[in-house]
């Protein structure tokens, strides 16, 4: 009887894939934030996850697992099994540039996880002293030109998006400006504010609120275009360095092996949620922009062509992480 109840199972066996894409999910989702509770990948992670809702037929956790900036939380993805209970929010730093920065990291972005959508762009913006003599990019690239060494910008680390944001920049525009390192750019503000130092491209959601209260002055945004945030400020690229551009990307990845069938269902649900208009003003109040057009094949690309353009400026600049 036990044998026949066995070989009557096999059929169901070969089946299962598909019978247990169709049942997905079978219980809560665990969405990863290899960041802190409270950062911009947090916050952002939380407002995509209320809009789904019961999207799912299951609530969506937010679960943070910070630690080695981001590397611990994606490592722990790559661990979990493939069947859709378990995904990552990824940024930027865990997928483009670790990868360039650290030899040890436990996990291949490109090999040990499926990625399946693209969901928001973050810009930052560039902060100057209120009393530098200086009102546009042009005006800043002139300033360092004709005191090479004698400026300082700031960064939240060596290795950081901010600490590579402002070496491209001194890339093509030709400046020499000496990099201090901070353990946060919320601790460079001050020595900003004072003078002590003379550039910073800070988030825009911290960094504006400075700008507003006349300590700081904003010359431009680092985004393709205009931040929604800030429509008056310009962008770098039409601030005298075409072409420029430098955003943080927020993006959904399931463990290696995800089924087609599960990662076309959660782009669907999250893409859903980036095109509700509730969800787009909390992203903006966070400076992020929503991408809902960007599935599995587009959100790879992109995350390719940002690697391989950040390699190359830690390759060509020396960067080190810290």
């Amino acid at each position: 009887m036990r044998r026949r109840s066995l070989l009557c199972a096999l059929p169901c066996l070969a089946a299962a894939p598909c019978s247990m894409a169709q049942a997905w999910p079978a219980r809560p989702i665990r969405l990863v934030v290899p960041f802190p509770a409270g950062g911009a990948t947090d916050l952002l992670a939380r407002a995509i996850a209320q809009g789904i809702g019961n999207g799912f037929g299951q609530p969506i956790v937010v679960d943070n697992r910070p630690g080695a900036g981001g590397t611990l939380g994606s490592s722990e993805v790559t661990k979990a099994a493939p069947d859709g209970h378990t995904l990552l929010m990824a940024t930027s730093s865990t997928h483009s540039i670790a990868p360039h920065l650290n030899p040890n990291l436990p996990y291949k972005p490109e090999v040990d996880f499926t990625p399946v959508a693209l969901v928001a762009y973050a810009t930052n913006i560039v902060l100057v002293p209120k009393d530098l003599p200086v009102a546009s990019i042009k005006d800043l690239i002139a300033h360092a030109k004709a005191r090479p060494g004698q400026l300082n910008y700031a960064s939240s680390g060596n290795g950081t998006i901010v600490n590579l944001t402002a070496e491209a920049f001194k890339a093509q525009a030709g400046v020499f400006i000496v990099h201090i390192p901070y353990r946060g750019t919320a601790l460079a503000i001050p020595d900003l504010v004072s003078g002590k130092v003379q550039l910073l491209f800070d988030s825009i959601v911290s960094g504006l609120p400075h700008v507003k209260d006349g300590k700081l002055k904003a010359l431009a945004v680092t985004s393709r275009k205009r931040s929604a945030l800030v429509p008056e400020i310009p962008t770098v690229a039409e601030s005298g360095l075409p072409g420029f551009e430098s955003d943080t990307w927020f993006g959904v990845y399931g463990p290696k092996g995800l089924s087609a069938a599960i990662t076309d269902r959660v782009a669907a649900e999250f893409q859903r949620a980036l095109q509700k208009p509730d969800v787009a003003e909390r992203l903006a109040k966070l400076g992020a922009e929503p991408v809902a057009d960007a599935g599995p094949a587009k959100f790879a690309a992109a995350v390719k062509a940002d690697s391989a353009r950040w390699a190359t400026l830690i390759r060509d600049r020396k960067i080190t992480a810290d």
